[in-house]
């Protein structure tokens, strides 16, 4: 991406094209300086192009994950390659020895990359805090999901937190489509997703790692799998990376499929921020 891109939509605040705040003032016509992360406002000319991240994986690999996920690798439907409409999806985490940054690709399941989820809206303090300390675990987080172009798609905050979580899900504008809420600390981690005031469904840890979800719409029918794949002993003992590959398992409506879709996207970003136990 060379430069932000222009929305075909009023004067506003939107999702940072550039991917460095959460939000940055569109006039109408011209992206301004004017950007905001966290309630705090301040000013960023929007120069220089939006960072995309990628990850450097053959395209063998990642097919490999899709078979090491067993049955959660075999697609019930034909997808039309966006990731709102694929029916399987791999997320494969940046690999770092320190983790400053959340970043993730996303492809299909045939190893072409549709997306990426980034960190936005952190501070010097707050990235230093993270090589220091483990308190980043309690602090507010927030991403965005863009395509390859850097357009932002889906935008997901998980405010500050003691025990348990929960992930705000946002369209491009900023407007909240729904929640992804902790309900339990101990044991088989299991989460609501709500929208609109209604409970859709609910993402189950199915281990106490928490390392594979089943989602079930509101009639508890599995809709999706989350399956972590093992990337071998050195990765997982020394590096932050963690790969999953989600399978949902028929087409779904508006709001429940951007949920199930952002669940799996945030699912250890968001989710288990925590490396030591679920976040």
């Amino acid at each position: 991406m060379t430069g932000p891109t222009t929305p075909p939509a009023p004067a506003n605040w939107y999702a940072d094209p550039l991917g460095r705040h959460e939000l940055r003032y569109f006039d109408g016509t011209n992206w301004t300086e004017h950007v905001s992360s966290h309630g705090r406002t301040s000013v960023d000319p929007p120069v220089g192009g939006g960072h995309v991240p990628t990850v450097q994986r053959d395209t063998s690999k990642v097919v490999g994950d899709v078979g090491r996920a067993g049955t959660a690798g075999v697609a019930a439907f034909q997808g039309t390659g966006s990731i709102f409409t694929e029916p399987i999806l791999v997320v494969n985490q940046k690999a770092k020895l320190i983790e400053v940054n959340n970043e993730y690709a996303v492809y299909d399941q045939q190893g072409q990359q549709l997306a990426a989820v980034r960190e936005v809206g952190q501070s010097n303090v707050k990235k230093a805090m993270r090589v220091l300390t483990s308190l980043d675990q309690y602090m507010t987080h927030s991403l965005q999901v863009v395509d390859m172009q850097g357009n932002v798609l889906l935008g997901l905050t998980r405010p500050a937190k003691l025990v348990k979580s929960r992930v705000i899900i946002a369209d491009p504008t900023g407007r909240e489509i729904g929640q992804i809420v902790q309900q339990n600390a101990i044991g088989k981690i299991r989460f609501a997703i709500e929208a609109g005031g209604y409970t859709l469904g609910s993402i189950n840890g199915e281990n106490w790692r928490a390392w594979n979800f089943n989602i079930r719409d509101h009639t508890d029918t599995e809709v999706a799998r989350i399956t972590k794949t093992w990337e071998g002993l050195a990765k997982t003992m020394f590096t932050t990376a963690d790969n999953y590959v989600v399978q949902i398992h028929r087409p779904l409506q508006d709001p429940l499929r951007l949920m199930v879709v952002a669940a799996a996207l945030c699912v250890d970003t968001a989710l288990k921020q925590d490396s030591r136990g679920f976040g």
